[in-house]
């Protein structure tokens, strides 16, 4: 609206003039709420137990519009471990994700002495930390659209929840590093993850079935499944390659969009130069599948 401005002499009608003009200066449907500054919570309760925590680093100039939701979830065998990870990762994915807002969260640990916090606890704490964000969202002002990823224990639990429970949250990717994916054939890989997946999971492949498919990501893949990157070493000798092969098999086979890459020489954990050209990576693969 274009607004014509003569010169009175009468200072009282150019200071109501000028009220006019600032006044139509905005379009009635703009958003009020912006140039909001970039924030940091941590601690946050998402549930009510007392490992149900996350931290929440919004960017500035966030809206609900155009700022998604990446939910980094920890490694560490299901049984250690922190959101804490996340911090050394955080200046890298802001870099190449700079319009993106990142949640860290904890979940409840598998007690090896005690057998608390048995399968599916974990996958439950993700359910929880999704539907708690998702609450969240116009308060913090971040878009319902969500990217799940994580590392080891983490990147399984990601990708089981994109998988299994995509209803829960607009999941739009997955991106996993060095994942578990099917933990029947985890099962055989060592006697050391024999005796961790039979606690965690309650029995083993033969005398409990059931928990082991309900658990394995592999086992919920489809022609909707969301798109997926992941990440495996050639030398992993904790989660073997092939679970990552296990998965591009199961993606292919349902039409699913994704992208597999081998990283030559690198075990359970990349070497620190390793991570910044997989992140651009992961940056371009999330940016060309993210609508």
């Amino acid at each position: 609206m274009k607004i014509f401005l003569t010169f009175f002499r009468n200072s009282s009608f150019l200071v109501f003039a000028t009220l006019i003009l600032l006044a139509c200066s905005s379009e009635p449907d703009e958003n009020p709420i912006t140039g909001l500054p970039e924030k940091t919570e941590l601690n946050l309760s998402y549930g009510t137990t007392g490992n149900q925590l996350l931290d929440i680093y919004l960017p500035a100039g966030r809206s609900t519009a155009s700022t998604p939701v990446m939910i980094y979830i920890h490694g560490g065998a299901w049984v250690e471990g922190s959101k804490e990870e996340f911090v050394a990762f955080k200046d890298l994915m802001s870099a190449v994700l700079p319009d993106y807002a990142f949640v860290a969260i904890n979940y409840n640990l598998y007690n090896l002495n005690t057998g608390a916090n048995g399968f599916p606890q974990q996958e439950n704490d993700v359910i929880d930390a999704v539907t708690f964000v998702l609450s969240k969202s116009s308060e913090w002002n971040i878009s319902d659209k969500i990217v799940l990823a994580g590392a080891s224990a983490g990147g399984h639990l990601a990708l089981l929840h994109a998988y299994k429970h995509q209803e829960i949250g607009d999941i739009q990717a997955a991106i996993a590093f060095f994942p578990p994916t099917d933990l029947t054939a985890l099962y055989e890989f060592s006697p050391i993850t024999k005796l961790g997946l039979q606690g965690l999971i309650g029995g083993t492949p033969e005398s409990n079935p059931e928990g082991y498919v309900d658990s394995s990501p592999v086992e919920f893949v489809d022609s909707e499944s969301v798109p997926t990157l992941f990440f495996h070493g050639t030398v992993d000798t904790v989660v073997p390659i092939s679970q990552s092969e296990i998965l591009a098999d199961a993606l292919e086979s349902a039409g699913v969009a994704h992208q597999f890459t081998i990283v030559p020489n690198e075990g359970h954990g990349f070497q620190d130069s390793t991570y910044p050209p997989l992140f651009q990576e992961a940056a371009t693969f999330i940016n060309s599948v993210i609508q």
